[in-house]
């Protein structure tokens, strides 16, 4: 289970190798249980809720992560996001006709999108196609393309509990073991699936690790939390202009509109829409 709903971070003394391990149970249950998604679905968008918490580690400003997988057969889009300060939400989109019928996701042929969006500033994307059907591969793949350094995921979700598993090259410094990596990566390809999902950090790092120096830092806890609000679904709507808003109003008394995340709904009245366009109050 690794520690539920947090985030860890762990070093090894003198080496160029770092890790995280993360464990999600009420954030993971939090949106699943908002939607009806089959249950091969909820297992990957579990293993990309882990993989976007991993990841997250590299914000060092205030923003947030997405990614996003994109997919062209019954399951079209796997989303999940992850703030600086570990809010998660995540979403999937699917032909809900065909639920029944989704035993599996075809992940292969399909492009995995990385976006870093920061609070102020341009937004940085890369996209890596997949390859495979699994999406620790494409994270493995986006970090030795952008950084050339290597990095090593595992990724598990039994649509209760997702874990997520990361280890990571860092820039070589002189004096440290050379060996370190292929060593310590060596030993974590040990990890089974239900032992991910089952033990604690510290039990984890240590069946891997114990004679090795290894160095765990304080917990960071992770929540689901939506980022919507009334404010950015006015900013949203006010895109389809005055005239067209008000036709809707016009037609069924109110604009609704609902999250697509968390379904919270939002509704405006005639003079909501009227002070998103004060420039129409002048005439």
């Amino acid at each position: 289970m690794s520690n539920l709903d947090s985030m860890q971070r762990f070093t090894f003394d003198d080496t160029d190798v770092r890790g995280e391990l993360v464990g999600l149970h009420k954030s993971l249950n939090s949106v699943l249980s908002k939607h009806t998604y089959p249950e091969a679905l909820q297992a990957e968008l579990g293993k990309l809720m882990a993989a976007s918490a991993l990841m997250s580690a590299t914000l060092k400003y205030e923003g947030r992560l997405c990614l996003q997988v994109r997919l062209a057969g019954d399951v079209t889009l796997i989303q999940a996001e992850t703030t600086n300060t570990g809010e998660l939400r995540a979403i999937a989109r699917y032909d809900e006709s065909k639920s029944d019928e989704i035993d599996h996701v075809e992940l292969q042929g399909g492009q995995l999108v990385i976006t870093l969006e920061p609070a102020v500033g341009k937004p940085y994307q890369g996209i890596v196609p997949l390859n495979s059907n699994q999406l620790n591969e494409a994270f493995e793949e986006y970090f030795q393309q952008s950084e050339q350094l290597g990095s090593r995921f595992w990724l598990e979700c039994d649509g209760k509990l997702a874990s997520g598993f990361m280890l990571q090259q860092l820039p070589a410094s002189e004096g440290n073991d050379e060996d370190a990596w292929d060593r310590l990566s060596h030993l974590a390809s040990t990890l089974k699936t239900e032992e991910l999902l089952s033990l604690t950090n510290e039990t984890i790092l240590h069946r891997l690790y114990h004679e090795e120096t290894v160095r765990i830092y304080d917990e960071e806890p992770l929540t689901f939390a939506c980022t919507c609000s009334k404010e950015r679904i006015s900013n949203a709507i006010s895109n389809l202009g005055y005239d067209e808003l008000m036709d809707v109003i016009a037609e069924q008394g109110k604009v609704s509109v609902d999250c697509q995340f968390c379904l919270q709904h939002y509704s405006f009245n005639s003079e909501q829409v009227g002070d998103l366009f004060p420039e129409k109050k002048l005439h």
